[in-house]
């Protein structure tokens, strides 16, 4: 997917697409893979990804509103990630199956980062 169509499905007003669209701003890579998966199938293991890194204390960006969000899309979705500059945060996003909307965005500060978000 080209940079610049990311960037326009990320103009949401939730603080994770914010902070994930800050970060393609700033020189992060970007992938969308190939392929669909059921939503429901994301939201059960971002779920459990959730819990552990609660239990862990890692700091997340919209991942709670992501994995609802996923429940409640009945349809198939492509996964992608944004990687900040400075590594510092990972931002996973998930799109409808033409890629034309935003279904769900989250991020995950990355151990031992340093990040000003």
């Amino acid at each position: 997917m080209e940079r610049h169509l990311l960037v326009r499905l990320l103009a949401g007003d939730d603080e994770a697409s914010e902070a994930a669209l800050a970060a393609l701003l700033n020189g992060a890579t970007h992938v969308v893979w190939d392929g669909t998966l059921p939503a429901e199938r994301h939201a059960q293991v971002f779920k459990i990804r959730l819990r552990n890194m609660r239990r862990q204390g890692i700091e997340t960006l919209g991942l709670e509103r992501a994995v609802q969000l996923l429940r409640q899309h009945d349809q198939p979705v492509r996964l992608g990630q944004i990687t900040a500059a400075d590594r510092a945060w990972i931002f996973t996003f998930f799109l409808t199956t033409d890629g034309g909307a935003l279904v769900a965005c989250m991020g995950v500060r990355q151990a031992g980062e340093e990040s000003p978000l």
